[in-house]
């Protein structure tokens, strides 16, 4: 069984959620405390040397890091859980998948700890970092459908980066006001029955 080093609410909430709708069996470790010096941070960085979460264990023992790496691994057991390939909306799934990641991510890492970037000045870093972020998700927000999924009917896996991500800053209130379609196709995820367990545990449903 797959194992997955995460904390509830933090990056591995996406591996898990995304698992659990791929009904792949997985078991949780919580390592709550591992971004600061102490036994988590060694005892994770003893599998993942960058000390990050999602890490994972897989059954045959290797490691697994990176949420666009995991949601790669799954669609090779759940294709369907992106579009038909070949289509228009496959192209873009993969586009906007890798663009969360290489462009929004990075805005966690330096706003979230701006003192080990920008010791001078890690209010304004963690400020222009904000911003930046804010402008990302408007731009995204004109690639979505929302009807009720970002490709239409059809659940695939952005989908639960897109519900995941809502509860992280800016938060709800914002995404609402200024991405209607992001926060709709937020709802529409945190209704799946099959996803409700995994969603409390993370701090997503209340």
């Amino acid at each position: 069984m797959i194992t997955v080093y995460g904390v509830p609410g933090w990056g591995s909430a996406l591996s898990e959620v995304m698992l659990t709708l791929a009904e792949i069996p997985y078991r949780f470790v919580n390592v709550d405390g591992f971004d600061q010096p102490g036994a988590q941070q060694e005892r994770l960085k003893k599998l993942n040397p960058l000390g990050q979460v999602p890490t994972l264990q897989l059954d045959d023992g290797s490691i697994m890091t990176e949420s666009a790496a995991v949601a790669l691994m799954i669609l090779d057991q759940r294709p369907d859980l992106a579009p038909p390939v070949g289509t228009p909306e496959r192209q873009q799934f993969w586009r906007l998948l890798v663009w969360l990641v290489a462009n929004v991510y990075p805005t966690f890492t330096y706003a979230d700890y701006p003192e080990r970037w920008a010791s001078a000045a890690p209010e304004q870093l963690q400020e222009n970092c904000k911003a930046y972020r804010k402008s990302l998700y408007l731009w995204l927000e004109s690639q979505l459908k929302a009807t009720p999924y970002a490709f239409g009917e059809t659940l695939t896996l952005l989908d639960i980066y897109i519900c995941v991500m809502r509860t992280w800053g800016p938060r709800h209130a914002w995404f609402k006001e200024h991405t209607p379609k992001f926060s709709a196709i937020a709802d529409a995820v945190c209704c799946v029955p099959a996803l409700q367990e995994v969603l409390r545990n993370n701090d997503i449903l209340t």
